[in-house]
């Protein structure tokens, strides 16, 4: 398959003041490796469960080979589910499902894992044609635990992807979405911020939209002041779930929600099985969670749910709407192994009334 080029809709979509995609992700491009491991495995290596582990290359080996060995220990045909990953290429990849077109900004090495990753996602149709790194650390990879109660733990080796610098954001593909959507799991290094903040410049001088995702109550504690930075000035649209924005505001949730609303055009607040709240500075517009039995991996429900609402105003669609599109996508991916719909997410398009 080709890749997806850019600029396939320029002419209409430009002359309505809309980008030549509907998104623009910029992010941390990694391979996802997913299997199911006992509680008892997370205990013995020391991690603590549901959250994100930073690890170096020797620990990702070791996991790997680990993970390996219990899927075949489980069963001869069980096999680890790999994939390009990162939580804003989730994202994009799920804009794709939807019928949406999608762009992405990311670095990976010019290696294995680094061309499964370009290839997988430009046969998803997210345009990726950043040039693969010819030296340095390995491609990123997120080796991710998945324990009975559908829990995932994620151990994850950085390599190559947090060296994104400026030289890497093409001016024509920043600017290109009707919105760029920037992944706050990427804010750990000098050369990165400089890239999220050049793609930011490049968006808003073409009068595109700013989103921001804080990605874990963790970068919000590492990152708090520069986060702060960004939603009060070029950040337009933000996500974030209940831990996430009251760390980010150091307030219950209440005032946190009272402090964003004045300070983004729209924060779309995740709250698990409560479903989210689309919060505007007039309005808050309550959507349940769609119902899935059993939650099999809430691997991604985030990063499709964000896939769902950023769809959804790319359409410019009713926000009631824009927060069922992200309800349903975030129900079909826990629904099954993996962070990537294996149903087509166009399919809920006429159920969520769009």
């Amino acid at each position: 398959m080709s890749e997806p080029a850019l600029g396939r809709q320029a002419g209409d979509r430009r002359s309505s003041g809309h980008g030549e995609v509907d998104v623009v992700g910029v992010g941390n491009a990694m391979v996802d490796i997913i299997g199911t491991v006992a509680d008892e495995v997370v205990v013995a290596e020391g991690l603590s469960k549901g959250a994100m582990h930073l690890i170096d290359g020797d620990r990702a080996d070791y996991l790997y080979e680990m993970m390996q060995k219990l899927a075949g220990e489980n069963s001869p045909d069980l096999e680890l589910v790999e994939a390009s990953g990162g939580s804003a290429a989730n994202t994009m990849a799920g804009i794709a499902s939807f019928g949406g077109t999608s762009a992405y900004i990311g670095k990976v090495r010019q290696d294995y894992l680094g061309d499964v990753f370009a290839r997988d996602m430009n046969s998803l149709g997210v345009a990726f044609q950043v040039p693969l790194a010819s030296s340095g650390p390995a491609t990123a990879r997120c080796l991710i635990m998945v324990t009975p109660d559908a829990q995932r733990t994620l151990n994850t080796y950085l390599g190559v992807s947090t060296l994104l610098e400026p030289a890497d954001v093409d001016p024509n593909v920043a600017s290109a979405g009707q919105i760029l959507f920037c992944e706050g799991y990427l804010w750990d290094t000098d050369s990165a911020k400089a890239a999220i903040r050049k793609a930011m410049d490049l968006a808003a001088a073409a009068g595109r939209k700013v989103a921001l995702t804080l990605s874990d109550p963790f970068c919000v504690e590492r990152h708090h002041h520069d986060f702060l930075e960004l939603v009060s000035g070029p950040v337009d649209i933000l996500f974030a779930n209940e831990d996430e924005l009251t760390s980010l505001f150091e307030s219950d949730l209440e005032e946190s929600v009272k402090k964003v609303s004045s300070q983004v055009d729209l924060s779309c607040v995740t709250r698990g099985s409560q479903g989210s709240w689309l919060v505007t500075d007039s309005d808050i517009i309550e959507v349940k969670a769609e119902e899935v039995a059993p939650v099999v991996d809430t691997t991604g429900a985030g990063d499709q749910y964000a896939a769902g609402v950023l769809y959804g105003l790319s359409r410019e669609l009713p926000l009631d709407v824009v927060g069922r599109l992200g309800s349903f996508a975030a129900a079909e991916v826990i629904s099954h192994m993996g962070p990537r719909p294996e149903r087509p997410l166009s399919d809920f398009l006429a159920e969520a009334g769009a």
